[in-house]
């Protein structure tokens, strides 16, 4: 039975927990994609979280049916845990969201994932935002991601953004993949200094407040 916890999810286990989201989802909550997006940035970051610190940030309400919520819990941690090894072989695919188009075939947006990729920051956010002061290789590393953020209206900018193109913007997914190995592999080689570590909720502080969607820098 443990083994089965480092099998990523398949697609129809996907499709699964995405229609358990979308069903409980209010206008604050995170859905498919957007959940990938913060389990990313915390497997990436500078400072892990266990499941008892990020799984309030997904289900705000307690499950109904006790099996339900047993298979639920299965799959987002086989959903984080999957996340690692895929980054380690090559296979990591962000989960995006889609958009319904007059002609053609339907247009990814990253606007979900980015979203929740934030929301994974600002778990951490003095850890990041303290690097990124003093640091502009680590910015440089989440470009890709930070265009695409502020392309969609997930982030403000003190700086003017001329809007992205569709290649452009087609660019920067596809360089999502890359952007978040070369960040994990930024927090590898460069962890934090005992100055720069600060307390976690283990530690009894109180979770960060929302940045309300401005990169600090």
């Amino acid at each position: 039975m443990a083994s089965d916890w480092l099998v990523s999810p398949s697609d129809s286990e996907l499709e699964e927990l995405d229609q358990f989201l979308r069903a409980r989802a209010g206008e604050e909550d995170m859905l498919l994609d957007g959940v990938h997006g913060f389990l990313t940035a915390l497997a990436i970051g500078p400072a892990p979280a266990k499941p008892e610190e990020w799984l309030p940030e997904i289900l705000h309400e307690p499950f109904v049916d006790s099996d339900e919520g047993e298979r639920v819990l299965t799959l987002l941690a086989r959903l984080n845990d999957a996340i690692a090894p895929e980054l380690e072989t090559g296979s990591y695919e962000p989960i995006l969201g889609e958009l319904d188009i007059e002609e053609g075939a339907p247009a990814f947006t990253a606007r979900g994932w980015c979203e929740g990729f934030s929301r994974g920051i600002d778990l951490r956010a003095p850890s990041w935002e303290g690097r990124l002061g003093h640091d502009s290789d680590l910015m440089e590393l989440l470009s890709p991601i930070i265009a695409l953020a502020i392309d969609d209206g997930v982030f403000e900018s003190d700086a003017e953004f001329a809007p992205l193109g569709d290649d452009e913007y087609d660019e920067c997914l596809a360089q999502i993949p890359g952007a978040v190995g070369a960040v994990a592999e930024y927090w590898r080689t460069h962890p934090l200094a005992d100055d720069e570590r600060a307390p976690t909720p283990e530690d009894g502080a109180s979770p960060p407040r929302r940045r309300g969607g401005r990169w600090v820098h």
